[in-house]
């Protein structure tokens, strides 16, 4: 959100969509929600014809967009692809964090239901679980439990791994640190992402090893 907010873009989450999709118990929401309670991948079909209605919105036409935990797979990646053609996704940003630390902050991890302002245990809203911002109520998502965490984690090796060789290939990929506060992972994106822009070279901190 953060990103969204400092360069105008629209930002499109797939977890978002498919979330509010669930809380409305649309077809789709009905469908994903199986998945996502187990904490497994949402099958790609699902999520591509979910992004191509997104993409077709008038709001993407103009200054872009910001893709939030898509694409996820190597078909999701080719599907991508196709939808944007014949243009191309500029830049792909991959958020470098050793797995406890993933493991401990999603575990951690509260959402407003409303906004999807992003709080925690450890840094909750100021008043009875409100949002601070719009004051809807904060809550835990149903995936963020130990267990669908950790099998999430197990799918990345195996389903979103290989995107990483896909777009370091093309020339296309930046790793950076995601250690640190909030603010220090904005900082981190935001120098990345105004390099990008101003054409100059990719000086992002070094991440650390992947555990």
């Amino acid at each position: 959100m953060r990103l969204s907010r400092r360069y105008v873009l629209p930002h499109i989450s797939t977890g978002d969509m498919l979330r509010a999709a669930v809380k409305a118990r649309t077809a789709l929401g009905l469908e994903a929600r199986r998945y996502l309670d187990a904490g497994d991948l949402i099958p790609d079909k699902v999520v591509l014809a979910m992004i191509a209605a997104r993409l077709d919105q008038d709001d993407t036409r103009t200054r872009g967009f910001l893709l939030d935990g898509f694409p996820r797979t190597v078909a999701q990646a080719d599907g991508l692809d196709e939808l944007l053609e014949p243009v191309s996704i500029d830049l792909v940003l991959d958020l470098v964090v050793p797995t406890g630390l993933v493991l401990a902050r999603l575990v951690s991890r509260r959402v407003c239901e409303d906004c999807g302002a992003i709080y925690s245990t450890f840094a909750p809203p100021k008043l009875n679980w409100t949002c601070d911002f719009c004051g809807g109520d904060v809550v835990q998502r149903e995936d963020d439990t130990e267990e669908a965490i950790k099998n999430r984690l197990g799918l990345y090796d195996s389903s979103t791994a290989p995107l990483i060789a896909r777009y370091a290939a093309l020339g296309k990929l930046v790793e950076v640190s995601g250690e640190g506060s909030p603010s220090d992972v904005a900082d981190n994106l935001n120098a990345v992402i105004d390099a990008y822009q101003h054409g100059g070279g990719f000086f992002p901190p070094t991440p650390p090893e992947h555990s």
